[in-house]
């Protein structure tokens, strides 16, 4: 109950936080892969990231001033891929650590042999399940490139409310897990034979890790650069649309999608 109306006041909150049009404007000139957005969507999207920004708990690491700016495109980018899902695919967790630039995170690993090991592994960014999402700042690193450190971290908060890490994420109704599996498998396969071949992918190799980097991977193109992930894996792509209830690459191709925004969960 007092999670709930902690949830509902931060939304309050949200609603009346005022954020300047030039900053808006500013931010989202920033981000060119809003572009496919209609004016109601931007508007919900703007919506959300005021919310966002209200409920979740900001802090900046190694001496990085959080300014509103910084805030906001954060909000932006990880609101983008709820826009049609909504804030509660959120719920559960509030901490947003923000980095000025890659940083670094002690691991152990225990081998095969049973042996333990410690070093130091440098990173751009980090979801942990049921706690805080690391994120690496870059001044001017917003272009549509397909490396998106935010989309890719916020993908992976997403596959977790499934209980695993496994790039499975609850499916809404009217998708088929089986296809989803079948589809996004068949796709890790090759990519992953692809980046061990040497080849130089256009998605970012760091896909080809596990199912559920590949599923994160996928999302940051699905958004920045959709017409390179539905020439590349135009079933991934499919598969993406219906779970994301968008369909960006629109804009790129000119389509028209009648069931791109039906996304509903169960």
């Amino acid at each position: 109950m007092i999670r709930k109306l902690l949830a509902w006041w931060r939304r309050r909150q949200g609603d009346r936080l005022e954020i300047p049009e030039p900053l808006w404007d500013q931010v989202e000139r920033g981000l060119p892969f809003l572009g496919h957005l209609s004016p109601d969507e931007r508007s919900h999207l703007r919506q959300l990231a005021r919310q966002f920004i209200a409920e979740k708990q900001w802090s900046g690491a190694q001496g990085l001033q959080l300014t509103p700016r910084i805030q906001l495109a954060i909000a932006l980018q990880a609101c983008l891929p709820i826009l049609h899902l909504g804030l509660a695919w959120y719920a559960g967790w509030v901490g947003i650590v923000v980095y000025p630039g890659d940083f670094v995170i002690p691991r152990r690993m225990m081998d095969e042999d049973g042996v333990v090991h410690e070093f130091d592994d440098e990173v751009m960014g980090e979801a942990w399940y049921g706690g805080p999402v690391l994120i690496s700042w870059f001044e001017h690193a917003e272009d549509a490139d397909g490396i998106n450190v935010v989309i890719h971290e916020f993908a992976h908060k997403l596959d977790m409310k499934s209980g695993a890490t496994d790039g499975l994420p609850p499916l809404h109704s009217g998708m088929s897990r089986q296809r989803w599996i079948e589809v996004m498998g068949r796709a890790f396969d090759d990519f992953q034979k692809r980046v061990d071949s040497g080849e130089n992918t256009p998605l970012d190799p760091y896909g080809a890790e596990l199912p559920a980097e590949f599923f994160a991977v996928a999302s940051e193109a699905f958004f920045e650069t959709p017409a390179l992930l539905k020439g590349e894996y135009p079933e991934v792509y499919t598969q993406l649309r219906l779970f994301y209830g968008q369909d960006p690459a629109v804009l790129e191709f000119g389509e028209v999608s009648v069931d791109s925004r039906s996304a509903k969960p169960c």
